[in-house]
């Protein structure tokens, strides 16, 4: 009986070099790289990629950084395992991951959400006032929080329904 091959999948290391290579493609169109996600759903492997930029992303600028991203990567080939290419604007639940992120958007209403339990909670909302030494520190009702980058999963603004 043949042996069934499987991969091992460094995320990360991943998702990093995909960063360098998207990151300037992304800024040649006249947007902004914001994620970069590569994950396997079911059988299937989907490399994501997020892009922002004023005036707000439309059809013709995804389709752009997928074709010039798509011919980089093919010649590049970073990746083992077939996967779906997909590019998109992250939304109005915009991750917020770079220093320039946490400066840009002070002020507004931003969802935390941590690796473990803090005083019995995984999740924390409040106001953004900003990054501060290694620290994400939030408002909620005139207190401020603040959060140990090491223990944050992810940072995303908040949606306003």
């Amino acid at each position: 009986m043949a042996k069934k091959k499987t991969f091992s999948v460094d995320y990360n290391r991943i998702e990093q070099l995909i960063w360098q290579l998207a990151e300037p493609v992304t800024a040649e169109v006249g947007c902004e790289l914001v994620d970069v996600q590569y994950a396997k759903e079911g059988s299937a492997w989907y490399l994501r990629l997020f892009v922002d930029r004023e005036p707000p992303v439309d059809h013709d600028c995804c389709q752009a950084v997928s074709e010039r991203i798509s011919d980089i990567l093919d010649k590049a080939d970073p990746i083992e395992q077939s996967y779906y290419l997909e590019v998109s604007s992250p939304g109005v639940e915009r991750p917020l991951r770079k220093a320039e992120d946490f400066a840009r958007f002070a002020g507004s209403e931003v969802v935390i959400k941590l690796y473990a339990p803090l005083n019995g909670c995984k999740q924390y909302q409040g106001l953004l006032v900003g990054l501060e030494e290694g620290q994400i520190i939030i408002e909620q009702q005139e207190k401020r929080l603040a959060f140990s980058k090491e223990t944050v999963a992810a940072v995303h603004l908040a949606a306003d329904y």
